[in-house]
């Protein structure tokens, strides 16, 4: 009961309520972004969604365009901006994804969103992940983030689609709040200082 309905309600009463709450920042944000980053404040990058529905995440443009002599994007570290780095330190760029909770796409608590050719490469316990929306924070997120291994976090995103409950979500709530507030962890990105997931051993 609560997953497939009293969870859409708390999603909803807290995202508006924090978008409310956040647009003073979010506001300032963009148009700093609209400034620095050539009319391009925002980043829309497609993401697998709950069963591997493909949607497209909505963030703060924290890295320029810049190519190489290929015309291939130069390294995640190469192309962060100075506020972009910025916004990273304190998880503004996070902001607009409250937006996609608003929209359905996600829930403010669940598996974070990964990389659309990450789908593949899972194996059958480890692609449970999608049995849910993602979120823009979640268990894995507040038990280590990109401290702990691809098998790890995998492994903490499954545990969450079987114990998922609306004590458990506050907890986890809390525990991100508490986490941003202390700047423990939160401009870790998983594109940025994350290895690349290539597979699983099993």
């Amino acid at each position: 009961m609560y997953t497939h309905f009293f969870k859409r309600i708390l999603d909803l009463m807290v995202a508006l309520s924090a978008f409310i709450f956040l647009s003073p920042f979010f506001i300032s944000v963009a148009l700093i972004l609209l400034f620095t980053n050539n009319g391009k404040p925002f980043f829309f990058h497609p993401r697998p969604g709950k069963d591997g529905k493909i949607f497209k995440v909505i963030k703060f443009k924290s890295m320029n365009d810049k190519k190489d002599e290929n015309g291939e994007f130069l390294p995640f570290h190469l192309r962060v901006t100075k506020f972009g780095n910025f916004i990273r330190k304190y998880s503004l760029d996070e902001i607009p994804q409250l937006l996609n909770v608003l929209k359905g796409d996600m829930s403010l608590i669940g598996p974070r969103p990964l990389l659309v050719q990450y789908l593949p490469l899972y194996n059958t316990e480890q692609a449970r992940r999608h049995d849910l929306k993602p979120g823009i924070t979640g268990w894995a997120q507040v038990n280590g983030r990109n401290a702990i291994s691809w098998e790890k976090k995998f492994e903490l995103d499954v545990w969450y689609v079987d114990h998922i409950s609306f004590f458990l979500d506050v907890k986890i709530l809390f525990l991100t709040l508490k986490k941003v507030l202390i700047r423990e962890g939160v401009n870790a990105s998983e594109n940025v200082n994350m290895t690349t997931f290539t597979g699983s051993n099993n």
